[in-house]
């Protein structure tokens, strides 16, 4: 296995006090970060910014985080970015659910600091 190194991170989250928070935790801990607050402005950026990962919000206007995700695995540019999702939706069925769409990972809201980087930590690693 090879260490995908991590420095850049897209953020899509609508809330503002959620995206303000997950900054926070991710600048702190050394990371550059690009926050959204919508779909589409992710969409664009992904593709423009090239990021080492992504973590995304389920509910949102306009597009959900599941939605996000299909986009994104399908794009040539970013099929290959590893995503996280973020939601305060815990049934087992959102989680397989974001996994079908692509997803790599899924944190349940509330975390902590630790569980978002062990998160993203986790979706570094490639066989």
């Amino acid at each position: 296995m090879s260490l995908t190194l991590i420095s850049t991170i897209l953020i899509v989250e609508d809330s503002p006090s959620e995206l303000q928070l997950m900054s926070y935790f991710l600048t702190e801990s050394g990371y550059n970060v690009i926050p959204t607050t919508e779909a589409k402005q992710a969409l664009e950026q992904a593709v423009l910014q090239q990021p080492d990962v992504i973590v995304t919000d389920v509910v949102m206007p306009g597009m959900s985080g599941f939605e996000l995700c299909r986009y994104l695995k399908k794009h040539p540019v970013t099929k290959n970015v590893p995503i996280v999702i973020c939601s305060s939706k815990n049934q087992e069925i959102d989680r397989l659910w974001a996994m079908k769409q692509g997803a790599n990972a899924y944190l349940t809201k509330p975390y902590t600091r630790d569980q978002l980087i062990r998160a993203i930590k986790s979706v570094a690693i490639n066989p």
